[in-house]
C-alpha cells in the first residue's frame, strides 16, 4: 500500500500548494511567489544533503540541456496555474489539468514516436468534452476566458514536463530533479521578481516559504509513489487531487462545485480511466 498512499499524499499537498498559491495571489505577483519557492527548495534541499550527505542521490546530470527544458516548462505551468487560480474555483482549474495525460499522448506521438490507436484519442476528444462542460456556464456568461487559457498554457507546460520526466527516466534520486528545476528558474525569475517585489509580512513570508515546502514534499512523495507501484496502478489515484480541490474550494473560499463542474469531472475521470484502458490493450492489429 505504500505506492497508493504516497500518491495521495503527493495529490494532497499539491493541492495546499495551489490553495496557498491562491490565498497569496491577492497580495503578491506571481514572479515573487514562484521566486521564493524556488529559494526555498534550495535552501531546504542543501540544508538536508549538509545533514545527511549525498541524500537523493547525485546532482550532476549528462542530460543538462533536457533538464533546462524541463525546468523552462515547469516555469510555464507554475505561472499558468498561478494565473488561472486567481480567477477560478481551484476544481475548475484542476478539470483542465486532468487533460494532462490526453495532451501526452500527442507529445508521445511527436517526440517519443509511439504508436496510439484510435480508441485512446477518441476518450481523449470526449475528455476535452468534458472540461467544456465544466466550463460553458462561466463562458455562456462572459466569464474569466483568460483565466482558462493560462490553465489550458499551464497544462500543456505540465504536459511537456511529463514527456521531459520519460525521456529522464534513468536519473536517479530525487535531488538532480530539484536542482536542475529550481536554479535556472530562481535565476530566470528572479530579475522580474526584483522590479515587482511586495514586501511582505513576517507572516507572508512564511506562507510564501512554505510553498517550497510543500512543492519538494509533493516532488518526493511522488518518486517514492512510483518507485514502490506502477504507473498504471497509481494512475487513476491522481484524481484524489480533485476531491482536495473541491473540499477547499468549499472550506476556503465557500465555492460549492455546480452541478455542470460535477458533470464535466465525471465526463473527465472517466475518459482519463478508459484512454489509460485503452493504451495497455495489447493491439488487435486494427487502429
Amino acid at each position: 500500500m505504500k505506492g497508493p498512499a504516497f500518491i495521495v499524499v503527493a495529490m494532497a499537498l499539491f493541492a495546499l500548494l495551489d490553495a496557498n498559491s491562491k490565498l497569496l495571489s491577492g497580495r503578491y505577483p506571481a514572479d515573487q511567489v514562484i521566486v521564493v519557492r524556488y529559494a526555498t527548495l534550495l535552501l531546504a534541499l542543501f540544508a538536508a544533503r549538509a545533514v545527511l550527505p549525498g541524500l537523493g542521490g547525485r546532482l550532476s546530470t549528462a542530460h543538462p540541456w533536457l533538464h533546462l527544458t524541463r525546468a523552462a516548462m515547469m516555469i510555464g505551468s507554475g505561472f499558468g496555474f498561478f494565473l488561472a487560480l486567481r480567477e477560478i474555483p481551484m476544481a475548475e482549474g484542476y478539470l483542465v489539468y486532468f487533460t494532462a495525460p490526453f495532451m501526452t499522448l500527442g507529445l508521445a506521438a511527436l517526440v517519443l514516436k509511439e504508436r496510439t490507436g484510435r480508441a485512446v484519442w477518441a476518450w481523449s476528444l470526449l475528455g476535452f468534452a468534458g472540461v467544456l462542460v465544466a466550463m460553458w456556464p462561466g463562458l455562456a456568461a462572459g466569464g474569466p476566458v483568460r483565466a482558462y487559457l493560462w490553465a489550458f498554457f499551464a497544462t500543456v507546460c505540465y504536459a511537456m514536463v511529463l514527456t521531459a520526466n520519460r525521456l529522464l527516466r534513468h536519473e536517479t534520486g530525487v535531488a538532480v530533479l530539484i536542482l536542475w528545476s529550481s536554479l535556472p528558474g530562481l535565476i530566470l525569475v528572479s530579475p522580474f521578481a526584483a522590479m515587482s517585489w511586495v514586501a511582505p509580512s513576517a507572516l507572508d513570508l512564511a506562507a510564501l516559504a512554505v510553498n517550497g515546502v510543500l512543492a519538494g514534499g509533493a516532488t518526493l512523495c511522488l518518486a517514492i509513489a512510483f518507485r514502490h507501484d506502477s504507473a498504471a496502478r497509481l494512475a487513476p489515484l491522481e484524481f484524489s487531487a480533485l476531491v482536495f480541490a473541491l473540499s477547499f474550494d468549499l472550506a476556503i473560499w465557500g465555492v460549492w462545485p455546480s452541478a455542470w463542474t460535477m458533470v464535466g469531472a465525471m465526463i473527465v475521470v472517466f475518459a482519463c480511466l478508459m484512454s489509460q484502458r485503452a493504451a495497455q490493450a495489447k493491439p488487435s492489429g486494427k487502429t
